[in-house]
C-alpha cells in the first residue's frame, strides 16, 4: 500500500485507558480492510517524529468517521500530535523480548540479558498490558529465584536514570507494606534531614493499600516533582518526599506497578527488585528496610520474613548497597488513620508533639530514624535513637518537615471528611486479634486513596478491654453513598476484631 493509503486523521477520544495506548478505528475503514487489522492487533502509529505502539479496538458503530482514528489519552500523550494531525498505520513488529517473556511463562530460568531486554521493552512501551501481566504472574510466588531477583534488580536500574549527589553517604528507607497506617517515612525523613544527613526519599502511590506515602504527602504538599525540582529541594533541605513515578528513576518498574495495581498483588522477587532498583537509582548508599510481620500483614511469618531478607541481602550485595533490615510487629495497624488525609493528620501530630499523637507511630519512626543514624555514624547501640528523639522533641524535625514542604511547593493542612460513621463493638472482652486486610479493604471501599479524606480512624489496640457499645473504628467518606458502600462490607465482616472473654 502507498504511504498515503495507510494514513488516517487522528482525533482525541477522551478515553482514559490507564497506561495502555489504545487506538479506535472503524471496522470498514480502508486501513483496517487493507492491513487486516482486527481487535487487539498491536498497531504502530507514526505521527511526525513520534511513534507509538497501540492496541486496536475496532468500532462497529458510526460515532467515528471512516477516515479517522481516535486515540486514547495514553496514545495521544505518547504522540503529542499537532493540529489536524495525520497518522501512518502499520503492523507493529513483535518486541525483541517476547521470546524471553514466553520462556519465563513456561518456567525457564532467565539470565540478566533476558531481564534487561524485557525491562527495555517495558520502559519503551513495546509490551502490552496483557504481556506485562503474564510476566508479573510468571514471576510471582517462588517462580523467581534469588539469582533472578538480582538480575531483575540490575536490569530495572540499567534502563532508568541514576542520581549522583556528590556525597559518599546517602540514606534511604522503605517499608515492604501490608500494614495499614504505617506512615513512618515523613517523620523519619524529617528527623534524618534535621540531623544533617541527606535522604532523597522517592515513594510510590498505593498499589494494593488505602494509601501510599506519596498519597499521604500529596495531602500536605506537591509530590509530582521532576528531577530538577527534586534535586533543588534536596540540595536546599537535605531531604525530600516526592512521587517516584514523576522522576522516572525506574520507568520499567513504574510500568509494572501500574499492572500490579489492578491485579491487586505484587510478588516477592519483584518487590525486592522494585525497591532496591529505585533506591540505587536515587543515589542511596545506605538503605534501611522495614519488614512488618503478622498473620494479616504482607509478610505473614518469621520464616517468610527470613526468606524475603535473603533476597534483599543478595540484591543489595549485587548493587553494592549498605543494607540494614528491621522486622517490626505487623499484627495490627499503626497510628490511628488509614487513608491519605487521616494518615497525614497522624504524621503531623507526631511531629508537633501533640498529646493525642499515636504513640506506636512515634515509637516506630524513632526506631527507624535511629537505625539510619546508627548506619551513618556507627555509634553505640541506641545512640541513633536518642539523637532522633532529641530532634523530634526539640521541634527540629517539625521545622525540617515544613521546610521540605515549602521547598516542594508549599504546605497545606489536611482536611476532614464531611461524612463519618462509628462502628461499635457488639460484645465485651479483650481485643485479641485484628484483621489488617479487611480494615484496609473497608478504607478503600470508603474511597481511599483516590478520595484523600476517605478512610478509617481506628484507636483500639491488642490487649485493650472492650465493652459492648465502644467505638472500634470510624469510617470517613466524602459522600453518603461512599459511606454506605463501605458499611455494607463492614457489616459482612464481623470477625474484623477478635474479642475474647
Amino acid at each position: 500500500m502507498s504511504a498515503a493509503g495507510n494514513m488516517l486523521r487522528l482525533t482525541r477520544a477522551g478515553i482514559d485507558t490507564y497506561r495502555q495506548p489504545v487506538v479506535y478505528m472503524r471496522a470498514d475503514c480502508h486501513v483496517c480492510l487493507a492491513e487486516g487489522f482486527a481487535s487487539h492487533t498491536r498497531v504502530r502509529i507514526d505521527c511526525g517524529e513520534q511513534t507509538a505502539i497501540a492496541m486496536l479496538n475496532v468500532v462497529v458503530g458510526d460515532w467515528l468517521p471512516v477516515d479517522a482514528a481516535a486515540l486514547s489519552e495514553a496514545a495521544w500523550i505518547a504522540l503529542s500530535p499537532d493540529q489536524n494531525p495525520l497518522g501512518r498505520f502499520s503492523h507493529a513488529e513483535p518486541a525483541s523480548s517476547t521470546s524471553a517473556l514466553r520462556a519465563k511463562v513456561y518456567g525457564r530460568h532467565l539470565t540478566e540479558p533476558d531481564f534487561l531486554a524485557i525491562m527495555r521493552d517495558t520502559a519503551a512501551g513495546r509490551l502490552t498490558d496483557i504481556e506485562l501481566a503474564a510476566f508479573i504472574t510468571a514471576c510471582a510466588g517462588t517462580r523467581l529465584s534469588v539469582e533472578e531477583t538480582v538480575s531483575l534488580t540490575r536490569a530495572m536500574l540499567a534502563v532508568g536514570e541514576q542520581l549522583d549527589w556528590g556525597k559518599k553517604r546517602i540514606l534511604d528507607k522503605h517499608c515492604v507494606g501490608g500494614l495499614p497506617g504505617n506512615r513512618t517515612s515523613p517523620i523519619v525523613v524529617a528527623i534524618v534531614a534535621a540531623a544533617g544527613e541527606t535522604i532523597p526519599k522517592t515513594s510510590s502511590r498505593a498499589i494494593t493499600s488505602p494509601a501510599g506515602t506519596a498519597d499521604v504527602m500529596e495531602v500536605m504538599t506537591p509530590v509530582a516533582l521532576d528531577l530538577a525540582a527534586m534535586r533543588r529541594v534536596v540540595e536546599q533541605e537535605g531531604g525530600c518526599l516526592v512521587w517516584g513515578g514523576k522522576v522516572r528513576l525506574s520507568p520499567a518498574d513504574d510500568a509494572l506497578i501500574q499492572i500490579e495495581r489492578p491485579l491487586d498483588f505484587d510478588s516477592e522477587g519483584q518487590l525486592v527488585a522494585s525497591v532496591l532498583s529505585k533506591k540505587a537509582a536515587a543515589g542511596a548508599s545506605h538503605v534501611l528496610i522495614d519488614i512488618p510481620v503478622g498473620p494479616t500483614a504482607k509478610v505473614r511469618s518469621e520464616a517468610a520474613a527470613a526468606q524475603l531478607e535473603d533476597r534483599f541481602i543478595a540484591a543489595a550485595v549485587g548493587l553494592g548497597l549498605d543494607l540494614s533490615l528491621r522486622r517490626t510487629d505487623g499484627r495490627q495497624p499503626v497510628g490511628y488513620g488509614i487513608g491519605p488525609a487521616l494518615e497525614a493528620r497522624d504524621v503531623l501530630t507526631v511531629l508537633r508533639g501533640d498529646l493525642e499523637a499515636p504513640p506506636d507511630l512515634r515509637s516506630r519512626a524513632l526506631d527507624l530514624a535511629g537505625d539510619l543514624l546508627d548506619m551513618a555514624h556507627k555509634g553505640g547501640p541506641g545512640s541513633g535513637r536518642q539523637r532522633a528523639a532529641d530532634l523530634l522533641n526539640s521541634g527540629a524535625a517539625l521545622e525540617k518537615f515544613l521546610g521540605i514542604c515549602e521547598a516542594q511547593g508549599g504546605f497545606t493542612e489536611p482536611r476532614v471528611a464531611p461524612v463519618c460513621h462509628p462502628i461499635l463493638a457488639t460484645r465485651t472482652g479483650t481485643l485479641n486479634a485484628v484483621d489488617n486486610r479487611s480494615l484496609a479493604r473497608i478504607a478503600k471501599l470508603s474511597g481511599a486513596p483516590n478520595i484523600a479524606v476517605a478512610g478509617i480512624d481506628c484507636r483500639v489496640r491488642l490487649g485493650d478491654q472492650i465493652a459492648r457499645g465502644d467505638i472500634l473504628y470510624q469510617i470517613f467518606a466524602a459522600t453518603r453513598g461512599a459511606l454506605d458502600y463501605a458499611l455494607e462490607y463492614s457489616k459482612a465482616s464481623r470477625e474484623l476484631f477478635e474479642i475474647g472473654d
